[in-house]
């Protein structure tokens, strides 16, 4: 019974997933479902890298509860809506659907972030276009070997917190390693939100998929 129960779960949300990607392709959005631990700095490297892409951007806030991420994207007249979980540990295809019937955006990037926690996300597709992880130094090296799921499916991975290295034990061959065995075709980029490093390579990176994008839709 349980295992019926998940699958129809996971039928119902890769429905309304596919909703969503309706939406963004008719919007001409870049979704990026952006998943990390807690304190791992999604926020600040959301941030940052909206600085630097300029353009059209919004967010989607994923909390289980408050509301203090989306106020820093508000102060800044960010598109934002919030979602509160009440408990959950990841966002759904639903709530990411009405989430979308809230969020007045059209041809831009939206980042989509996660409730912090890198099990469940993984596990539930809300119509994006891509994953992308963000782990930390601060966090340890060992995150790959724990968490495999998320970091196989991610398109790309963001180490954050660079600034902390001569200050932390992070073994960064360990770490790399780990990426690579699971998803060898994943761009690593190593940034701090904090400094601003590396902000640059990544957001052209994203920038770069996001023209492809358009012109593949014209």
């Amino acid at each position: 019974m349980e295992i019926k129960v998940l699958k129809n779960i996971m039928e119902a949300n890769d429905a309304i997933a596919e909703k969503n990607k309706e939406i963004k392709k008719s919007r001409g959005l870049l979704m990026l479902n952006i998943i990390g631990s807690p304190g791992a700095g999604k926020t600040s490297v959301i941030l940052k890298t909206i600085e630097h892409l300029g353009g059209v951007c919004g967010v989607i806030e994923g909390d289980i509860t408050s509301d203090l991420d989306s106020r820093k994207m508000a102060e800044r007249d960010i598109p934002v809506v919030q979602i509160n979980t009440g408990g959950a540990c990841h966002l759904d295809a639903n709530m990411v659907y009405r989430a979308l019937d809230n969020l007045e955006m059209e041809n831009g990037v939206l980042f989509i972030e996660n409730v912090g926690n890198l099990v469940c996300p993984a596990e539930f597709e809300v119509g994006e276009d891509f994953k992308v992880v963000i782990s930390s130094i601060a966090e340890g090296d060992d995150k790959p070997y724990k968490y495999p799921l998320v970091f196989s499916k991610a398109r790309a991975v963001v180490l954050n917190k660079i600034d902390l290295l001569p200050h932390m034990d992070f073994n960064r061959e360990f770490f790399f390693s780990g990426v690579r065995a699971l998803n060898p075709e994943a761009p690593v980029f190593e940034v701090s939100a904090r400094t601003g490093e590396g902000i640059e390579a990544w957001s052209r990176w994203l920038q770069d998929i996001f023209q492809d994008l358009q012109k593949a839709r014209q």
